[in-house]
């Protein structure tokens, strides 16, 4: 379990994250931590999406992600990675 510095040398503890996902090939719905969620941000909409592995079928699921789901997953502490374009 995480925790937060509240005030000087109290601490607090946070409760884990977890997010409601679904899978498109087996179409199984369950909850997964921010850990088992990756969030790629691309310099466009189609290149901005999150991923997971489906805990029911193993398939690799990817999908877009607008403002709303980046903000609401780098809030809740998925790991993101920044995607660079070349010139």
């Amino acid at each position: 379990m995480r925790e937060m510095s509240v005030m000087h040398g109290m601490t607090a503890a946070i409760a884990p994250v977890f997010f409601k996902a679904s899978c498109p090939d087996c179409r199984a719905r369950f909850e997964l931590s921010a850990g088992a969620l990756r969030l790629a941000i691309g310099a466009s909409r189609r290149t901005t999406f999150y991923s997971f592995t489906c805990p029911e079928c193993g398939s690799a699921v990817r999908k877009p992600a607008g403002e709303r789901i980046v903000e609401l997953l780098t809030g809740g502490g998925v790991r993101t990675l920044r995607l660079h374009s070349t010139v």
